[in-house]
């Protein structure tokens, strides 16, 4: 995605615009900010005084419930009848799509926020899927699409809710034309009009829908949508007006030069997670693509190694702060769906075995995507629901130590917890005497004692 270059006259005008939001906002936070570091040591801000950092209980395990093409079959039907398969696999959460009505499709561009009536099945059907849900303790995290919109017959014509003034709701810099809000506090989306989130009508209403999808439709948490595009800050304001189960932001981080870089040459792109959850004053967990990354290279690659930082701790950001990471190995717009899909940066098929024997015994808040649990067949299935199981039976949480003990040319292995040791890679590693053999695959396998 292309960066948005400002110039003095745009510097001032969004901090002027920031300032006004934040004399017209009570009972916020103030707005920590970190800057990039080149070191292996990442600059967090851990010590903000929050009630509520959205991060889950730490035992969760979520399921993406849906891929680019689900719409297509009815999502909230589909979701709905397997509800008890969910809750038998382990686990707690579901990531639903955008709800809302859209120009059609998966839902992400939204205009009509109110109106639940969407290609992915009509209001009471999804009422009905988020109290399959609930009826059996697993809860319903909504995609919130909030960084732009589409007018419901025009560029900007919003409605259901409108807005005080919708020209000043779209920001100045938008490709529109007509905005007379602020400029962008993000990067530009050139799909849909860009939100001034510095409005407070923008806010009010946001808030106002966010808390409706809670309190009515009985959403427990929000995953937000291209969060790159708006300053984090105002997540963290959503979620002190909301107090969501969990909060997840998708923080897609550019790969600046080498792309095979490791080591502390990835530490920038880690450090851009750290740097948006502590922008939510520290409100919200962020979805883990560095661990990503270096964990395609180094099953595709033979080259383990990654998997270790210069410090002796994992590579991603499950490295940095493991309570606020989201671990996954695809999803609808990285990853393959039945009947076509994005694609953008596909898992190697043939190690996503080796990849799940991973995030779901590592430390982080591990998800799950819907066709690799429901349309790759029944052998992968059953591991994943066997290293769920061994997860939650072995008290594996968001912030388990992990204590490497091999990352070569040919394996990683690691001991969790304590109680549990795995490896994935061909080398030969065994944890030794005392442990019992849980569960294996190919290239890997995961020992408890």
């Amino acid at each position: 995605m292309k960066k948005i270059s400002l110039n003095l006259k745009q510097i001032t005008t969004y901090l002027l615009g920031w300032l006004g939001a934040v004399l017209l906002i009570t009972n916020c936070t103030t707005k920590n900010e970190v800057q990039p570091n080149s070191a292996d040591k990442p600059l967090l801000n851990q010590k903000t005084a929050v009630s509520n950092n959205a991060a889950g209980s730490g035992r969760d395990v979520m399921l993406q419930g849906f891929h680019w093409n689900t719409w297509q079959h009815g999502t909230w039907n589909i979701i709905k009848n397997s509800a008890n398969d969910i809750r038998n696999a382990g686990f707690t959460m579901v990531w639903f799509p955008p709800v809302s009505k859209s120009t059609g499709g998966t839902g992400y561009l939204p205009n009509e926020w109110y109106n639940i009536n969407s290609d992915h099945g009509s209001g009471s059907q999804l009422r009905d899927a988020v109290s399959a849900l609930k009826s059996r303790n697993v809860k319903s995290i909504a995609d919130i699409v909030i960084n732009h919109r589409v007018g419901t017959t025009n560029w900007a014509d919003f409605s259901s809710p409108a807005f005080a003034n919708n020209a000043r709701a779209v920001t100045r810099d938008d490709e529109w034309g007509q905005g007379t809000g602020n400029y962008d506090t993000g990067d530009p989306y050139n799909a849909g009009r860009d939100l001034d989130h510095t409005y407070s009508s923008v806010r009010t209403e946001t808030t106002n829908w966010l808390n409706w999808l809670k309190n009515d439709v009985g959403f427990d948490g929000w995953r937000y949508d291209y969060v790159k595009g708006y300053s984090g800050y105002y997540n963290g304001l959503y979620n002190d007006a909301t107090s969501p189960y969990f909060s997840v932001g998708e923080l897609w981080p550019d790969i600046t030069g080498n792309y095979f870089a490791s080591g502390n040459g990835v530490n920038y792109h880690r450090q851009r997670l750290m740097d948006w959850i502590n922008s939510t004053g520290n409100k919200s967990t962020a979805f883990d693509f560095t661990t990503k990354w270096q964990l395609m290279l180094a099953v595709d690659r033979s080259e383990y190694w990654r998997l270790r930082d210069t410090q002796g701790k994992p590579i991603g950001a499950i490295g940095w702060w493991p309570k606020m990471s989201v671990t996954f190995i695809d999803n609808h717009d990285t990853g393959p769906s039945p009947g076509g899909g994005q694609d953008h940066w596909v898992f190697p098929s043939n190690h996503v075995e080796k990849g799940y024997a991973y995030i779901l015994t590592h430390p982080g808040t591990p998800t799950v995507y819907w066709p690799h649990y429901f349309d790759w067949g029944s052998n992968l299935r059953n591991k994943i629901k066997s290293l769920i199981s061994i997860r939650k039976s072995q008290g594996i949480t968001a912030t388990s130590s992990v204590s490497i003990q091999a990352a070569d040319g040919s394996k990683y292995a690691a001991i969790i917890n304590g109680n549990t040791a795995m490896k994935i890679g061909g080398g030969s590693w065994s944890p030794g005497g005392g442990w019992n053999l849980a569960a294996s695959g190919s290239g890997w396998a995961v020992w408890t004692r």
